[in-house]
């Protein structure tokens, strides 16, 4: 079975007129909404990061790209970047001080990075995890856990993103490998389940957890960028 490349690109926020000059009416509307410099610099990188990675790789100048964002599963408006027309599938994520995107040739993709914070692993792990994943969870030191439940959280954030149910899906049904085991789907006990699905971890350098999901049986090659 051949292997499937995705492309990783990782950046830090930046918010600059070059990078601005590319979003198109409403975008630009969005990135006004926005109340904080910071979200205003992941939320432009981002787009920038997604026109200027899907220009190298269609032919097509950066400023003639235009994304869909219409739901697969109700049509409505919410859903993830698309560009319509082409079998290239992209997912971008942003946390804090990064901001990733990740590009594949036909199947559907997901990517999630996360800041590793000091959450309330505890109660959040309820709605989050699965028993079997709590059990783990709780087996490694308390130093530990708060890396392995955003592991955990990342892994199936990019799944739903791929699939694209968002939080419509319930978390707890899906049962993935353990934070220090490679990254795959051991059950989803929901109608919302997809199969095949291939996970893996990225490398988003200390303090962040990442992971991408890929609706397809290959195995994957993954590149990644340095971040810079």
């Amino acid at each position: 079975m051949p292997v499937l490349e995705c492309a990783v690109h990782w950046a830090v926020p930046a918010d600059e007129a070059h990078m601005r000059d590319l979003l198109d009416g409403g975008e630009r509307e969005r990135y006004e909404r926005f109340m904080r410099a910071e979200d205003k610099a992941r939320f432009v990188t981002g787009r920038f990061l997604a026109r200027t990675v899907l220009a190298e790789a269609t032919g097509l100048a950066p400023r003639d790209i235009r994304f869909t964002t219409d739901c697969p599963h109700c049509g409505g408006a919410h859903g993830k970047p698309r560009l319509p027309g082409s079998d290239l599938d992209f997912s971008l994520s942003h946390s804090a001080e990064r901001v990733v995107l990740v590009l594949t040739d036909g199947p559907e993709v997901g990517v999630d990075v996360e800041q590793e914070s000091d959450r309330d692993v505890d109660r959040l792990g309820e709605m989050v995890l699965s028993a079997p994943e709590r059990d783990v969870l709780m087996a490694l030191p308390p130093d530990q856990r708060k890396r392995g439940f955003h592991a955990y959280w990342c892994r199936k954030e990019a799944l739903l993103k791929a699939t694209g149910h968002g939080l419509a899906a319930p978390m707890t049904a899906i049962h993935v490998s353990g934070p220090d085991e490679p990254a795959e789907v051991l059950s989803w006990d929901d109608d919302k389940a997809v199969s095949p699905v291939r996970l893996a971890d990225l490398t988003p350098g200390p303090g962040y957890a990442a992971a991408l999901a890929v609706l397809t049986a290959r195995p994957l090659k993954i590149t990644e960028t340095p971040i810079g």
